[in-house]
């Protein structure tokens, strides 16, 4: 199997090629980095993917600075949204899958406050949300062979780009910095290794899911102080972590106040994805943060 990774220098990328040298029988993968490809020219990116011969297309990139792109929408729906839409094209045009990565961001101006399933109206409060959601809806009415991946509130060995590193390590830094951290409380998510998401991407490749959407995330869920207290914690780091309402600090971007995913359907087709407590302490013995 040949798979054309796009980002694969990422939080996601470097872990999909982590699990796949792991493989008994590896995939030949084909990494198309931002110093080779420029996504943001349609054109220019859409040739170059297609001179690749490939079975799967990854596309594990986007325009993901959530408060960066309140301001740059055009760019936004360009890379997260029109691009995609070429990616499904030309993964047609070659009888081949596209796995496109999306985000719980597509949510949070619902109403429901329990798990919400891939069948859940989409709602998004940002830019960036609503343009990941529109890439995702272009990509499933191409007629291509598409899965639209949600993930959620990543950390990864190889940080976020553009992020000066992920929440994990942010928060390592910022409690042994400042020895008192104050995070926001009433935000509500699914943490999720990268690790967990690439290990489990490969499982539907190899189950040959159907097309569609589906959740992968982590088991359980917490609010981002929750999150912030057990990194703390387990890491090791003597500083105290207080919660604070969103309100106390605003962003351009509006947040999700509750953007849980639901995958029962991700359990019933490859198996659950391990509780994210277990995803953290797997991340900080990686990271040397405990034994």
């Amino acid at each position: 199997m040949k798979i054309l990774l796009l980002g694969p220098n990422g939080q996601l990328g470097t872990d999909i090629r982590a699990a796949n040298a792991a493989l008994a029988t590896p995939a030949e993968i084909i990494p198309l980095g931002r110093e080779v490809v420029d996504l943001s020219n349609i054109d220019a990116a859409s040739a170059a993917i297609a001179a690749h011969d490939f079975d799967v297309l990854v596309n594990a990139s986007s325009y993901h600075k959530t408060d960066e792109v309140e301001g740059n929408a055009q760019l936004a729906f360009t890379i997260n949204a029109h691009l995609v839409r070429r990616l499904a094209e030309i993964a047609g045009d070659k009888k081949a899958r596209l796995v496109h990565v999306s985000t719980d961001y597509v949510f949070g101006g619902q109403a429901s406050r329990s798990p919400l399933t891939e069948a859940e109206g989409k709602a998004p409060l940002n830019i960036y949300g609503a343009s990941k959601g529109m890439g995702e809806d272009l990509a499933l009415t191409s007629g291509a062979d598409v899965l639209v991946l949600r993930v959620a509130s990543l950390f990864g060995v190889a940080g976020a780009s553009g992020k000066g590193g992920n929440f994990v390590e942010t928060m390592i830094r910022f409690g042994r910095d400042r020895k008192r951290l104050t995070v926001v409380a009433d935000q509500v998510m699914s943490p999720t290794s990268t690790a967990d998401i690439a290990s489990t991407l490969f499982s539907l490749l190899s189950k040959d899911v159907d097309s569609g959407v589906w959740h992968v995330v982590n088991g359980g869920q917490a609010s981002w102080y929750e999150f912030a207290k057990r990194i703390i914690d387990r890491a090791g780091v003597d500083a105290e972590v207080l919660p604070i309402p969103s309100s106390d600090y605003p962003t351009p971007a509006r947040r999700p106040t509750y953007s849980v995913l639901d995958t029962a359907k991700l359990a019933a087709a490859v198996g659950a994805m391990r509780p994210w407590e277990e995803a953290l302490d797997a991340y900080l013995v990686a990271k040397g943060y405990r034994d």
